[in-house]
């Protein structure tokens, strides 16, 4: 099997996974063992999202103006 075929069919099963997990975190209850939970914040242009995997908790959030109480 040539290079280029194989490097294909694994980035095309790389993108099938990632997007059947964002399936399925999305939809997943909140309480669940996976979770992502995505929060649009109107006031600042921002989102926050949070992506929740057994005991393991990740947040990050992201805006497009920049946050002034730091200066």
């Amino acid at each position: 099997m040539p290079l280029r075929k194989r490097a294909s069919r694994l980035l095309a099963a790389t993108f099938i996974v990632c997007t059947a997990l964002v399936s399925v975190g999305l939809t997943a209850p909140a309480d669940g063992p996976f979770s992502i939970t995505i929060r649009p914040i109107l006031v600042r242009l921002a989102i926050d999202i949070d992506i929740k995997f057994g005991p393991y908790h990740f947040h990050t959030c992201w805006s497009a103006l920049q946050d002034t109480a730091g200066s």
